[in-house]
């Protein structure tokens, strides 16, 4: 077999996993849940990491490479290609690549993330805190409660031992420039909190309580997700973390912890009493209504949100009236319901919600 043919399968085979690296490397950084674009200080800790856990992988990686290229070339020869027979030269190389160097790796990389890491990231006592809020998990959204004066629902505690003047769904806002506790926990299996451009991930599991600190530096819209499998319609349960200035956070709060407005006629107004007849009523809860349902997200102030479904679909009024029509042709495995109402029913009944704002 000629020189040429081999070194150009050569090629094509380091440029191949140099395409592959470059990818992994593209995908790693990229989207709106990137790792890499840190938002807060201790994401930006979680990041320097992530840099240096690459470097050593991507170094092993390499190494290994130019071994299979070396491998290669010296195919036909006979013992190793560059200590020859020596034998005790052999086991020092095993002793210190295939093991001492892993070791030292291993030992200084758990000590940096599990150790120094866990600590700077680790939430502060919530007395160091400007603001603790409840986050609880269900199949396949988030509830999210702001303290203040009403008991927190479906017979839950709340985690900061107060109650709740704000319950919203899917998504959190935050005041920038201000360290907030998220106090978690879940209605039903294990889920997992995870923002990666504010935070780091936590756990949710039935009867605890977990916490993480959110903290934002600038204004902006930023996605999280459940990163532990939790069903069927794990990879749509997604949510929002919307970092206001003060005063536009403060007149938010101001306006969720309000009661929910009565329409003021029409369509809206039949759209109230199809709501407060039917099911809608008995799974949902409007405060300053009849409907107290514990089942599924307050629907309060639903108009306000930007999206619906576990932030699987754009909040339009056209997705609202899709949504209340057939919810198991946009989630699959969703709990509510395909109700069988007629096109003039649920076109009634979402003119309501839409002035629910």
């Amino acid at each position: 077999m000629s020189q040429v043919p081999r070194d150009r399968r050569i090629r094509r085979a380091l440029g191949a996993t140099s395409l592959a690296v470059g990818a992994a490397l593209a995908v790693s950084g990229c989207g709106k849940q990137s790792i890499l674009s840190p938002r807060s200080p201790q994401t930006h800790s979680i990041r320097t990491l992530w840099w240096w856990m690459f470097a050593v992988a991507a170094m092993v990686f390499l190494g290994a490479i130019a071994m299979l290229v070396l491998a290669w070339f010296k195919r036909d020869t006979r013992g190793l290609p560059f200590i020859g027979e020596r034998e005790p030269v052999f086991q020092g190389l095993v002793l210190v690549f295939g093991i001492g160097i892993p070791l030292v790796v291993l030992i200084a990389l758990f000590g940096v993330s599990d150790v120094y890491l866990v600590g700077q990231t680790a939430p502060p006592p919530a007395r160091q805190t400007a603001m603790t809020i409840d986050v609880i998990g269900h199949q396949w959204w988030w509830e999210v409660r702001y303290p203040g004066r009403a008991q927190p629902g479906a017979g839950f505690t709340s985690g900061t031992g107060s109650g709740s003047a704000a319950v919203t769904a899917n998504e959190i806002h935050i005041p920038v420039d201000t360290r907030v506790t998220v106090v978690a926990t879940t209605a039903d299996v294990i889920h997992s909190f995870w923002v990666p451009q504010l935070a780091r991930k936590i756990d949710m599991v039935p009867g605890r309580f977990n916490r993480v600190l959110l903290y934002a530096s600038r204004p902006g819209r930023y996605r999280g997700q459940c990163a532990e499998f939790c069903g069927l319609q794990h990879a749509n349960m997604a949510l929002y973390v919307i970092a206001q200035p003060r005063a536009a956070f403060d007149a938010w709060l101001s306006g969720m912890a309000a009661p929910a407005p009565a329409p003021a006629g029409g369509t809206a107004r039949v759209g109230e009493r199809l709501f407060m007849a039917d099911q809608c009523a008995s799974c949902h809860e409007i405060r300053g209504t009849a409907a107290q349902g514990l089942v599924g997200p307050d629907l309060t102030h639903v108009a306000t949100r930007r999206t619906l479904a576990g932030a699987e679909i754009r909040n339009t009024p056209a997705n609202l009236v899709r949504w209340i029509q057939s919810p198991q042709s946009i989630k699959p495995g969703d709990r509510m319901p395909d109700l069988g109402l007629s096109r003039r029913d649920v076109a009634a009944i979402a003119a309501y919600l839409e002035t629910l704002r």
